[in-house]
């Protein structure tokens, strides 16, 4: 049975990718099983697949999130399975260096190396091997016969010297079924090399010695030498036996419940760690979506007409154009209101000249523009000045500052539109400026 580690995350965070377990069900985290061979090939048309959905099919990426290449290798996976061979790091060697690498974790591993990316991509065990890379390196271990996967022990007590370990199986239960003399702890030195330095972390696929150069055999207990004894011939164990029995037993129990209660929880962590990949792989659509929503809406921008007048800031306007009322010479008002705050940079409406920048009496600072069109505009009450009088400026170009300067009540800007250079001309300020294509 291959390792059913982890080796991705993504994405960001995104995944569980090392391969440790407390028991062999593949929860957690698992010491990496190199495992050699082609059993396991995938085409290179599945690699691709799987890589464009792990880095959007970039072979040298190098993000700085401790994953590189297409394939997303963690640095220590990359070195387990023999990357080291081709390139210090996975980005940094070719696509087939690091398909041939893949193959040996989806050997060793399973398709659930890349638990999200391999269900997109139809990464399965099994499936012609791509062409293998030209690199100087070693040459591949000869291939072994990988496990079989099953749900319960390959080996049976009393007649095997190996055992494949298979999902929820411990040292301890396997000592227990196979009858290993010495229990775990000799189980876990005659496989200290394959186990790692945790005996609790096995996982799924290894094969383990039962005994080292011979079979384990079930014990057997010598016959009890004959004595000469008077009476009867006791029956049954001694009490102190019994109780020593009881205790053991007692104990062995409360062992596989903790084990049980383990294995319970590790499975829900995984479970957890799906749901939370499964949540992730959703926003990042939904994501996606939406950017393709905002580059949609600036194309749509992009092509349509492009105005020709500017708004004199952005913002929306309150006083309208002809409010009537004692607080204006005229009676009425002569043109709009941009309620602002002091210092908001104040744009020229259209390309044209400015016939005055300076004080303007009850506007305050004001500057008036003449326009190629004949129409003159104003802005009043600034609190700065950028332009001087005969200069030429752009639509949309910054000519002073608001500010609440003259007779007003507040900072804001006064805009208006004129036929002529002087006060009393006054036409609807907004109109001129929709008629120019600004939405205000």
């Amino acid at each position: 049975m291959a390792v059913r580690g982890r080796h991705r995350r993504r994405q960001q965070s995104r995944f569980n990718r090392a391969s440790l377990t407390v028991t062999a069900g593949g929860a957690g985290l698992a010491l990496p099983l190199v495992a050699a061979g082609t059993a396991d090939a995938a085409s290179a048309d599945t690699w691709a697949k799987v890589a464009a959905c792990e880095s959007s099919g970039d072979w040298s990426v190098n993000t700085g999130n401790g994953y590189y290449g297409g394939l997303q290798f963690k640095q220590s996976t990359w070195e387990a399975y023999g990357g080291s061979a081709y390139a210090g790091r996975a980005d940094l060697a070719t696509k087939d260096q690091q398909i041939a690498v893949a193959e040996k974790v989806l050997d060793g591993q399973g398709p659930g190396a890349w638990p999200a990316c391999s269900q997109k991509a139809g990464l399965t065990r099994g499936g012609p091997a791509p062409v293998a890379p030209e690199a100087a390196q070693a040459p591949r271990p000869a291939t072994s016969q990988a496990a079989t996967p099953t749900t319960t022990p390959q080996s049976k007590a009393g007649t095997a010297e190996m055992y494949t370990v298979v999902r929820g199986d411990t040292l301890s239960q396997i000592a227990d079924d196979q009858r290993v003399k010495g229990g775990w702890q000799r189980l876990y030195q005659a496989n200290r090399a394959q186990v790692g330095a945790d005996p609790d972390l096995i996982v799924p696929g290894q094969r383990l010695q039962l005994k080292p150069g011979a079979t384990a055999t079930p014990q057997s207990r010598p016959a009890p030498k004959a004595k000469d004894r008077t009476g009867p011939e006791p029956t049954g164990k001694p009490a102190a036996e019994k109780a020593a029995d009881a205790a053991r037993a007692k104990a062995v129990a409360a062992r596989k419940a903790a084990e049980a209660k383990k294995a319970e929880e590790a499975k829900k962590a995984e479970e957890g760690r799906k749901a939370a990949a499964a949540k992730k792989a959703e926003q990042a659509a939904a994501a996606k979506k939406a950017e393709a929503a905002r580059k949609a809406e600036q194309a749509k921008k992009a092509a349509a007409p492009r105005t020709t007048l500017s708004s004199p800031v952005d913002a929306g306007p309150s006083t309208p154009y002809r409010a009537s009322g004692a607080s204006w010479s005229k009676g009425y008002h002569t043109g709009v209101d941009f309620p602002v705050p002091t210092g908001t940079s104040v744009k020229a409406a259209a390309s044209g000249t400015v016939v005055s920048a300076g004080w303007g009496g009850s506007y305050g600072y004001q500057v008036v523009i003449k326009h190629a069109d004949g129409k003159y505009s104003q802005y009043a009450h600034l609190s700065a000045l950028t332009v001087r009088g005969g200069q030429s400026v752009q639509a949309g170009q910054r000519i002073a500052r608001s500010g609440s300067t003259g007779n007003s009540t507040g900072p804001h800007l006064h805009f208006e539109v004129r036929t002529g250079p002087g006060f009393g001309s006054d036409i609807d300020p907004l109109a001129y400026l929709r008629g120019g294509g600004v939405k205000v």
